[in-house]
């Protein structure tokens, strides 16, 4: 099992470069937690049902960005996903630090 300092992590900016280079971003939220609050163009994947979706879900010749409410159960996901042969990072405080850098977010 993987220490936290092994599970690599970007910050907010870091994520939003590597989205905008094409990496995949999902969201690990669950449903009513994506209804509140997003990061605009994550997949959902919530971790509730995570095991069972994944590997249709998930691509495995990209980047992925894995995020949730504050980077703990992505964190997770990412150690998961790396020890699968995922190329996947966390993003380190997950949608509270993204929304307090001032990048953009979906509400409702």
């Amino acid at each position: 099992m993987h220490t936290p300092a092994e599970i690599p992590e970007v910050d907010p900016h870091q994520a939003q470069a590597r989205i905008e280079a094409g990496a995949h971003h999902v969201d690990v939220r669950e449903i009513d937690e994506l209804r509140h609050k997003r990061i605009p163009g994550a997949a959902a994947l919530p971790l509730s049902s995570f095991l069972e979706t994944y590997e249709a879900a998930l691509p495995r010749d990209r980047p992925i960005v894995v995020s949730c409410r504050s980077g703990a159960r992505s964190g997770r996901v990412t150690a998961f996903l790396r020890e699968h042969d995922y190329d996947a990072v966390n993003l380190a405080g997950g949608i509270l630090a993204w929304e307090a850098h001032g990048l953009p977010v979906e509400e409702g």
